[in-house]
């Protein structure tokens, strides 16, 4: 068996966010099997300093600090004629220690986690080639697009325009496609139009240890009057932000004038000014970030997932079923999550769903207990993180020319 090279966006350490969690499960597995030499990025003090977990798992790595603004992005972008995606994340020293290994090391192996890194793959590079792309993100930034107003819907349309023809190039130079749902795989499927390149859909996991109700300590609001509905997520990243806005201005209203004590808890680091604006309205409790995200899942009366715009599997939906709490999730952020709608979870197909479906829940404890135990029963028995990967190291285990038939 060769060593891999594991390519990431994003240092998966500390796994504390969507990406983080997906990319640190699946370098874990792939360390578990053999070397893995890692390059990739860090964009904060907490990203650099996670270095030391980095170096005790991989082989060998690389961690370059990315400095470059969205703006200077966008504007190299253009002047290229590239995706901002992929300029956003250019970098000679990654692209360095990628020739070096591959020219001094046994890698059979490479393995991109996140469209932005297929840009590093050597084009003479004779090994196997496994792309997660996770999401697809061009049809996030058509979406982005549709919503948008001015000169911005044009920027989006842009990027998905040129993201998608990158993501179809990578694809098909790739032997495996990955993505976070079996829905998002089709939906590329279809798009690229071309049976013949193998693309999958391996959904996330849970850590169900570390989401776990038993002996969480309880929220500051506990003892405050409720009902209490808690939203958890990265706040400038756009769909959170859209989410919690909209949430705030158009459902909650409805939910507390049944439920006039009811608080809403926006719970996330980064807050952007749109949202850190809530805070003036009745109900809304801006958190921002918290030391341990599992205490404020935990308290929930029920944790709320009304994205609109979202790709793949949400875990943030998953983090709250595990935690045993019931979860009303709008139809997009519910996409993905193989479970039953009205047993381990509710799913709201527009406004006035979502906030009669909260305030049913709020007015019936009972049931949202019983939904809670049934969605971490879920957890336990589907969404373990080996079960979900079981496919992919089978795969990778094959001797190479069963590859392509492996299940």
């Amino acid at each position: 068996m060769g060593e891999t090279l594991f390519l990431a966006h994003r240092i998966p350490f500390p796994p504390d966010r969507g990406d983080k969690i997906r990319s640190c499960a699946m370098l874990r597995a792939l360390a578990a099997r053999g070397p893995v030499h890692v390059a990739t990025f860090g964009e904060t003090d907490a990203d650099m300093a996670a270095e030391v977990e980095l170096a005790w798992t991989a082989t060998s790595h690389v961690l370059v600090r990315r400095t470059i603004s969205n703006l200077r992005a966008g504007l190299n972008a253009l002047a290229a004629g590239k995706p901002v995606s992929l300029v956003a994340f250019e970098s000679a020293e990654i692209g360095h220690f990628v020739s070096r290994l591959i020219a001094t090391r046994p890698i059979d192996t490479i393995f991109v986690f996140s469209g932005q890194m297929a840009q590093f793959i050597p084009p003479s590079f004779a090994g196997r080639v496994v792309m997660d792309f996770v999401d697809m993100d061009s049809a996030k930034f058509a979406a982005y697009a549709d919503a948008a107003q001015g000169p911005m819907k044009l920027v989006h349309a842009r990027e998905a325009r040129l993201l998608g023809a990158f993501e179809q190039t990578v694809a098909r130079r790739a032997d495996l496609s990955l993505f976070v749902s079996p829905a998002e795989a089709a939906l590329f499927r279809e798009t690229l139009g071309d049976p013949s390149v193998r693309v999958e859909g391996i959904s996330n996991g849970i850590d169900t240890v570390a989401y776990d109700p038993a002996g969480v300590a309880p929220a500051p609001y506990a003892s405050d009057p409720g009902p209490h509905l808690v939203f958890t997520g990265q706040m400038d990243y756009a769909p959170n932000v859209d989410a919690v806005v909209h949430f705030a201005r158009q459902v909650l209203p409805a939910v507390r004038a049944e439920h006039p004590d009811a608080c809403f808890h926006i719970v996330g680091r980064n807050p952007v000014p749109a949202v850190r604006a809530l805070a003036s309205l009745a109900g809304v409790n801006m958190a921002g970030a918290v030391e341990d995200i599992r205490p404020w899942i935990a308290s929930a009366d029920v944790v709320v997932a009304p994205l609109r715009i979202a790709r793949g599997i949400q875990n943030k939906v998953l983090e709250a079923m595990a935690m045993a709490r019931p979860v009303v999730a709008s139809a997009a952020a519910a996409e993905g999550i193989v479970a039953e709608d009205g047993e381990h979870f509710v799913i709201a197909h527009d406004d006035a769903a979502l906030g009669a479906a909260v305030n049913a829940l709020a007015s019936d404890r009972a049931r949202g207990t019983a939904m809670g135990q049934a969605a971490r029963a879920h957890m336990l028995q589907c969404y373990q993180w080996d079960a979900q990967l079981a496919p992919l190291m089978r795969w990778l285990d094959a001797p190479v020319p069963a590859l392509q038939s492996a299940a």
